[in-house]
Formats: C-alpha cells, structure tokens, sequence
C-alpha cells in the first residue's frame, strides 16, 4: 500500500459532515464508529457498498486502482481486489440484509497479517429524505505492540472511505 499523510485523510473523513470517534480502545483491540447522512433511500445507499470500486480511495489498495475491488453483496461474497495474477481478499460477507445491514469479516490493510480478528459493518436507516449511514469498526486480537497502536491510523483511514462513499451518493462522483 502507498505511504500517505495522516493529517491530510483526517480532514477528507470529516468532509461532508462525517461523523467520526475512536469508541474504544484497548492494548488487544478497539471500536470505531463512522457516521454520514446521504440524500438517498436506504435500498440505493445499500446497493451503493457493492460498487466499492467506484468510491474506495485507490491509496488505499495493492493495485493502486479502486476499479479492481468488488464487494459481492451476499452470505460468503467477497470483498476482493484483482491483482495481475493473482488478488486479495480483503473480507467476507457475514450478513446481507439488503437496504438495512451488511456485515464483513475484514481485517484490512496491515491488520490482515497480524494476529487479529475484524468485523466491518454498515448499518443503514432512513433518516428524513435520505438515509444515514453507520460503519462500525470492531478489531480484536494480537500484534507484538498492541493492537490499540492501530486504532488511530485505522479510523482515519475508514473515514475516508466512509466519507468517499458519501460524497459518491451525493454526487455520483469518486
């Protein structure tokens, strides 16, 4: 993955009125919560989390391109990237409940070589014209420095991806 500035994706996952916080965080894991409100029906903003290669930042794949991900919304889908010969899964689908849940077993990035377990889910409720949107992060496990080191690092770059995939629904646009 491509090294990036830290301080530069904290301002982009509070663009757009995401709502962000570290909810817990201890030395064998931790709980982020990201939270947007969207001006589309719950169904669309559902549908919208498996066009993951139209709105996931590219710094944050092996490729390089978002084009190459794709979420299969159903029990045992993947959450994969294409790599020349060969990909990476980056999840799995637990839970599909179309226009309300969807639920990953993810240990993203470079928490899938370590020691611990995650579980990203996507909570979805209509919220006046629109929908809102919450992402929650839960990671347990192990890693030699502690898995609360990651915590940080890791909500900053979910909200970006939360707050990529708002401005997608907003505007159509990655």
């Amino acid at each position: 993955m491509k090294t990036i500035l830290w301080g530069a994706l904290a301002a982009l996952a509070m663009a757009g009125g995401a709502r962000a916080e570290v909810l817990e965080r201890f030395d064998t894991g931790f709980r982020l919560a990201h939270k947007v409100e969207v001006p589309v029906s719950p169904a669309r903003a559902y549908a919208a989390l498996g066009e993951i290669g139209s709105w996931w930042d590219d710094q944050h794949t092996y490729s390089g391109k978002a084009a190459n991900m794709t979420l299969t919304l159903a029990p045992g889908g993947c959450f994969c990237e294409a790599l020349a010969g060969g990909g990476v899964r980056h999840g799995g689908v637990l839970l599909a409940i179309p226009g309300s849940t969807l639920r990953l077993d993810a240990a993203l990035g470079p928490l899938q070589g370590e020691g611990v377990s995650a579980v990203l889910t996507f909570e979805i409720k209509a919220k006046g014209a629109g929908s809102e949107i919450v992402a929650t992060y839960n990671v347990g496990g192990y890693t030699p420095a502690g898995v609360k080191q990651w915590a940080a690092p890791v909500d900053q770059v979910l909200g970006v991806q939360v707050a990529r995939l708002a401005r997608y629904l907003e505007t159509a646009e990655r």
